[in-house]
């Protein structure tokens, strides 16, 4: 009897630009990122566009081809600039990702060109995606388009599409080559798009940094009121700790353990049981608040930590309880376990908090006690109504 073993290690490296005005021609950084990729001949270039993105930047489509018109020395964008619906549509239709893989063959977008995905996070998701699985892989570069996608899903090595009614049931692990964030594609997000992107913040402060929630605390309210340097701030702080982590130990998450999935669990579910209705980060808002008081039940989460906790997402906005988490209905929020922990693969693997700044991981969750806290939520949200 005899065997063959081998193993080996594989270097990913992307950079995570943050500028103004990406595709103004007297802004040289993606031009000139182009420039720095070694090549001996010129590269295609192929771009998918949120149509939410060109509805609010109706000029958008002009620019980027005025850009690349003056560079075709260092890459050929090609003639068909795809628009596709952004939001959970572009995740639940498979017609969207064969629009793009007959996009790449029709134009003979190689495995050394580009795919370059600009929108929100769920474009981001179904564009990686749509290149990953074309030619085993295309390069492809995200563009951000919202404060989500600028500090949290843009940034990642993650991409999917929903299947079979489960969020992200198909996907890969495939980093971008690169990452631009523009702060000006900020300035026309509506307020639930502004606001829902700062859960991921709330998120990764609560778990990781003690301090960083407490600037989240602290700015609530210039958040809320749209303070673009404030935005900039948290922002650039949220995507740093993100990049962090993924050069922890596990970026493929090849175990059980997601970290940065607090709050999330439920919030998966949550999405669904309202057709999508709810954005991903006001799901993950309720995610935090019911994980929260579950952590207060189990005696680690101070109630006076957990009073600022709530009280700083009711102040940048978010409305803490949805119908759908009702009491009579929490066996659909309660089957989210089940389903994430097949989504993880092995054993059951939840994020709760032992304080401000402190993840602390359980396999084991107490039903009732999610049914506790759901009641605390919809008695907190009766009460202010009432008020």
């Amino acid at each position: 009897m005899s065997h063959l073993q081998q193993s080996f290690t594989v270097r990913f490296a992307y950079n995570v630009f943050f500028t103004e005005k990406l595709f103004d021609t007297a802004n040289p950084l993606l031009a000139d990122f182009f420039v720095q990729q070694a090549s001996e001949t010129r590269k295609k270039i192929l771009v998918v566009i949120d149509s939410g993105v060109t509805e609010t930047h109706p000029d958008l489509l002009t620019t980027i081809n005025t850009y690349f018109a003056q560079h075709t020395d260092v890459v050929e964008l090609v003639p068909d600039l795809l628009v596709i619906p952004g939001g959970e549509v572009a995740k639940n239709n498979p017609a969207f990702v064969e629009q793009i893989v007959d996009a790449v063959d029709r134009y003979g977008i190689d495995r050394h060109s580009y795919v370059v995905a600009i929108g929100g996070g769920s474009i981001l998701d179904m564009v990686g995606y749509a290149a990953a699985i074309s030619h085993r892989g295309i390069r492809h570069i995200r563009i951000p388009t919202t404060v989500l996608s600028q500090n949290d899903s843009g940034i990642g090595v993650k991409n999917s599409v929903n299947y079979r009614g489960k969020k992200n049931f198909l996907g890969t692990f495939a980093p971008p080559v690169a990452v631009f964030n523009d702060s000006d594609f900020l300035l026309t997000l509506d307020d639930r798009d502004w606001r829902a992107g700062i859960s991921e913040a709330v998120k990764v402060a609560l778990i990781k940094d003690a301090r960083f929630f407490e600037w989240i605390e602290a700015n609530a309210e210039a958040l809320a009121a749209r303070d673009m340097a404030t935005m900039a701030y948290l922002i650039h702080r949220c995507a740093q700790m993100h990049l962090d982590h993924i050069a922890g130990g596990d970026p493929f998450e090849m175990g059980s353990s997601r970290p940065l999935d607090f709050g999330h669990w439920s919030a998966h579910k949550l999405e669904q049981l309202t057709n999508f209705e709810l954005r991903h980060g006001e799901a993950v808002a309720i995610g935090i608040a019911l994980d929260s008081l579950y952590s207060q039940q189990l005696g680690w989460l101070t109630g006076v930590d957990t009073d600022r906790i709530l009280k700083t997402l009711r102040t940048l906005g978010f409305s803490l309880y949805q119908a759908m988490l009702d009491a009579d209905k929490s066996a659909g929020i309660v089957k989210g376990l089940a389903e994430f922990r097949e989504h993880l693969g092995g054993q059951l693997t939840i994020m709760l908090l032992e304080g401000i700044g402190k993840g602390v991981e359980v396999h084991e969750i107490d039903t009732d006690k999610v049914r506790q806290s759901i009641a605390t939520l919809k008695e907190q949200e009766q009460s202010a109504q009432l008020v």
